[in-house]
């Protein structure tokens, strides 16, 4: 059967399509449309339809809206209470509104669509399935716990439960406004940052500070024995003044955002301690903007009573298109298949890639090794754009759509971080060979294909590869299996015969403030605007010094 997943309510709007219970297609609209998490340029638009994502899901697997058995729209308008607590009435009735009208909505954007095979799935459903019903199997075995925690949902923002043949067993839900993820956002701003957009940033910058308000957010924060958790109203400029965007970072910053930070952890180790203990299960799937804590996620894993997590790598609201396709098929009898992979995007041919080439008037190359070619630059302590294959469906930039640099020159921190235009304390990954990985990372799962946990650096290990290495001596690393990503693991190998070194920096390539690139004509545009000395495009290169002149 098929199933078409709709998300478009909060951010992050997105599509995905889901055949006899495969993953064929899955992107975000903000890599058609350039607008980051959907939110920019018009009135409402972090509720905009996923047209463009829509129609290309269906385009990839050759299939028309009439085909579709089904359309799961990832919020349920009758589960809002409007006037209920942390709820704004106006904009809980034109939210629900607009949720009504989705079906007619997606009728129009997509032309000969039933608007009657439209479904509202619960947010939290949504998520929840896109975790459990994709988590790869275990010796065969497939049930697993799941925990979903974001902002907020339709009138909650934490779920617990199980999935046991493939059937959701809810055990916990949170209601709002006791929300774990809205009092990380409301931390985002008061630190200068954007809402439901550079929470990571927030994250990022907990490394560099203390938890001395550690005592009093325990006492505003509270777990219960039931699987919920109690937040009294909190006032962070009672810790600390909040910073305007733009301006300098105080210590006490820093150290506001430690102790959210911890806290966070402390909370989610109870509630994954009671949920082992209520389901007996060890395994656990976990999804939602918080699950994309990639430090939380260690804590989890390192100190919980889970011996497997696996975080769904778009964990964010972008998921939940996929999960609510999962949840209809596996209602009609479908199989979900696990998730194995990422790059569930847009990809494009070689001729395709060449003839982009030849639109721009840009001089590249065909190398006869291009692995040894690529290694060689970042040998040098080139900059390399890289693009291959598929996109990434999530916010990790995993091989496919990647900035590479070489780790052992502790000034591409910096120099990355400059290009990109981010903030100093920003940290940059380490891309490793999986075989190789143990050795210089440890006490976070691996492999690690997703970079979603965080490693220690072995310290025979923090000096030689500096670039990669955060102010707390972790590193946020990703696995590559050369059975899955042949070439990049070809380029590791190399680098490695040159340098002696096994890791290459990766970072998403992107700007700041733009969605990572998507299309040829994107990462045409980054790379004539950036300093970046070599693109790689497919099987094709290009020098910054040739970019006059056709071939």
């Amino acid at each position: 059967m098929r199933f078409l997943g709709i998300n478009s309510v909060f951010h992050d709007p997105a599509a995905a399509l889901v055949v006899d219970g495969a993953t064929v297609a899955a992107a975000e609209e903000e890599r058609f449309s350039r607008r980051k998490h959907g939110k920019e340029a018009v009135p409402f638009s972090a509720w905009e339809l996923p047209e463009q994502a829509a129609r290309w899901c269906l385009e990839t697997a050759g299939l028309t809206p009439e085909d579709l058995d089904g359309v799961a729209y990832s919020y349920d308008p009758d589960l809002v209470v409007p006037d209920g607590p942390g709820q704004d009435p106006a904009w809980e009735e034109l939210r629900t509104l607009y949720a009504r009208r989705a079906p007619a909505f997606l009728a129009t954007a997509l032309p000969g669509l039933d608007p009657a095979k439209v479904r509202h799935v619960p947010h939290h459903v949504a998520h929840a399935a896109s975790a459990g019903l994709a988590m790869p199997p275990t010796g065969g075995v497939r049930d697993c716990a799941v925990l979903v925690a974001d902002g907020r949902g339709e009138d909650a923002c934490h779920l617990a439960g199980a999935y046991r043949d493939g059937r959701l067993e809810v055990l916990a839900r949170q209601e709002l406004p006791h929300s774990l993820g809205l009092l990380y956002e409301e931390l985002t701003v008061h630190l200068g940052f954007h809402r439901s957009s550079d929470e990571y940033k927030v994250m990022a910058l907990a490394s560099s500070g203390t938890p001395r308000y550690l005592g009093e957010l325990r006492r505003l924060v509270r777990c219960g024995d039931d699987g919920r958790v109690h937040i009294d109203p909190v006032d962070l400029h009672a810790f600390v003044k909040n910073r305007a965007p733009g301006a300098d970072f105080e210590p006490e910053h820093a150290d506001l955002a430690a102790s959210v930070q911890r806290r966070l952890e402390e909370v989610l180790l109870h509630l994954t301690a009671w949920l082992h203990e209520r389901t007996g299960l060890d395994r656990l799937a976990m999804a939602g903007g918080v699950a994309l804590n990639c430090v939380a996620n260690t804590r989890v894993l390192a100190e919980g009573p889970f011996r497997e997590v696996w975080v769904q790598p778009a964990s964010g609201d972008s998921g939940t298109a996929l999960g609510g396709a999962l949840h209809l098929a596996a209602e009609h009898g479908d199989t979900p298949a696990p998730m194995l992979r990422a790059d569930l995007g847009r990809g494009w041919t070689d001729e395709e890639l060449a003839a982009a080439l030849d639109t721009a008037a840009v001089r590249y190359e065909r190398p006869a090794d291009l692995a040894g070619e690529t290694a060689a630059a970042l040998a040098r302590n080139e900059l390399v754009a890289w693009f291959q294959g598929r996109s990434e469906y999530g916010p990790r930039a995993l091989g496919h759509r990647s900035l590479l640099a070489n780790p052992t020159d502790p000034a591409n921190l910096d120099r990355l971080n400059d290009v990109k235009g981010r903030e100093s304390f920003r940290p940059v990954a380490p891309m490793v060979r999986a075989e190789r990985a143990a050795e210089i990372f440890t006490r976070g799962p691996l492999p690690s294909p997703y970079m979603l946990f965080v490693h220690d650096v072995a310290d025979a290990w923090r000096d030689r590869i500096p670039a990669v290495v955060h102010t707390d001596g972790t590193a946020r690393v990703q696995t590559v299996d050369p059975a899955a990503e042949p070439l990049m693991a070809e380029v590791l190998a190399r680098f490695e015969e040159r340098t002696g070194v096994p890791v290459v920096v990766n970072t998403s390539l992107n700007t700041a403030g733009r969605p990572m690139v998507d299309s040829p004509r994107d990462v045409l545009e980054l790379f004539g605007s950036a300093p970046v000395d070599l693109l790689v495009l497919g099987p094709f290169t290009v020098r910054r010094a040739g970019v006059h002149g056709g071939r």
